[in-house]
């Protein structure tokens, strides 16, 4: 059964369903990378240590925080353009391209380095997503994903701040 392809939904949309079924597969794949991010970020928020503790802290738990919010954004914009989204921790695994860090000991700086690669690798993920939406004349899509791009950019700049050397 599970080789077996999802039937149609029929949610109501004038843009072509194999264009949206691009930008929606785009958009599962950032939301896989997003969910990678969050718990990445919990991560590193739970195990930071060091003369910086509580401002890394605070700014992984902040971080953590926005990322998640977006998730149901994501998902629920791919519904919206009749398609299915993320279902497991598994899918999750699965469309993910962002890498786990399962290391029982990150030095603070090395945790603040790696998630802002990270973001950038998702401002990179919501570039494709803004490109195949506007392929798709989804003029929805295009300009929610905006914000999504803005808000990690701005994390990646947080984060680059927060590791530079006085």
């Amino acid at each position: 059964m599970a080789d077996t392809p999802a039937p149609k939904l029929a949610t109501p949309t004038d843009l072509p369903s194999n264009e949206l079924s691009n930008v929606a597969d785009a958009l599962n794949a950032s939301l896989a990378d997003c969910f990678a991010l969050y718990i990445k970020t919990k991560n590193f928020h739970w195990h930071v240590s060091g003369p910086h503790f509580r401002d890394y802290h605070l700014l992984m738990d902040d971080q953590a925080t926005q990322i998640y919010e977006i998730t149901d954004a994501i998902a629920e914009r791919v519904r919206k353009t009749g398609n299915t989204t993320l279902r497991s921790i598994g899918d999750i695994a699965r469309h993910q391209t962002l890498k786990d860090n399962d290391a029982q000991f990150v030095d603070a700086a090395a945790m603040l380095s790696e998630l802002r690669d990270d973001n950038l690798k998702l401002v990179e993920s919501f570039r494709k997503v803004k490109e195949l939406a506007e392929e798709a004349k989804d003029n929805a899509t295009s300009g929610i994903v905006d914000e999504w791009t803005d808000q990690a950019e701005e994390r990646a700049w947080f984060l680059f701040e927060a590791s530079r050397k006085a």
